[in-house]
């Protein structure tokens, strides 16, 4: 009896033990078999790829690989965390993303505008003084520092009266009274606002003496014309001699 049992009790120890070892194989099967997972992240479209296959993305341009610290595995635990790690990613790029627009913005949509500090000088009537009416002209020559910014723009005016538009002008007498009168140039916005300005003061008098000149020669040619045909030949006749004669 003794003989015969010995070869049971042996079977069923070994029976045991190769379930021990299966089961245990069994266990650490997952863990033998995990492997790590990459992340992809493509740099022109911001999308995130998570994969245990590197290989396939390195090759490809614009592709950023980057090892993660999780590795595959068959519970369901390390598939919600892969999971919850990806939307939490995606939702975190997203937020950047909003949040840079957000922030560039302002920049984009943001125009500031410096203050330009003009500085005027009137180089031409360069002091007080007097013009002769009707024979002379007033010129006016403006200096201005720093140049014109864009949609600013020069004007000279002559007793409140626009005359030129720019940095100089040429103002008749003939028509101007006698008396003091105001020169100013005037530096305006694209609004029409003065940004800077500077006057002088110019005199004009009365030229008595080309008055009297000009009255003679209009007496002279009106009597002229009142003279008969042959008194104008005549007269030219004799103007000729003189000329000769000198």
């Amino acid at each position: 009896m003794t003989l015969l049992a010995k070869p049971s009790f042996l079977k069923g120890k070994i029976r045991v033990a190769l379930w021990t070892t299966v089961a245990l194989a069994s266990l650490c099967a997952p863990l033998i078999n995990a492997a790590p997972i990459y992340k992809v992240v493509d740099e022109q479209t911001g999308q995130v790829t998570f994969t245990d296959r590197p290989q396939d993305y390195e090759q490809q341009a614009g592709k950023q690989v980057s090892q993660m610290a999780i590795t595959t595995g068959n519970d369901t635990s390390r598939s919600a965390s892969l999971n919850t790690t990806t939307n939490s990613s995606t939702s975190r790029q997203s937020s950047n993303t909003s949040q840079a627009t957000t922030n560039e913005s302002p920049a984009i949509n943001t125009k500031v505008t410096t203050p330009v500090n003009y500085q005027l000088a009137i180089t031409e009537p360069s002091e007080e003084r007097a013009y002769r009416r009707p024979v002379q002209n007033i010129d006016v020559n403006v200096q201005i520092r720093p140049a014109l910014q864009v949609g600013d723009s020069a004007r000279i005016y002559f007793d409140d009266k626009e005359v030129a538009q720019g940095l100089s002008a040429s103002i008749a007498t003939v028509d101007v009274l006698p008396g003091a009168h105001t020169i100013k140039a005037v530096i305006q916005s694209e609004t029409g606002q003065t940004l800077e300005q500077i006057t002088r003061t110019v005199y004009v008098i009365q030229n008595t003496t080309t008055l009297q000149d000009n009255k003679r020669k209009a007496e002279q040619l009106l009597a002229y014309q009142k003279l008969a045909w042959y008194q104008k030949l005549m007269l030219k006749l004799r103007q000729q001699e003189v000329a000769q004669s000198q």
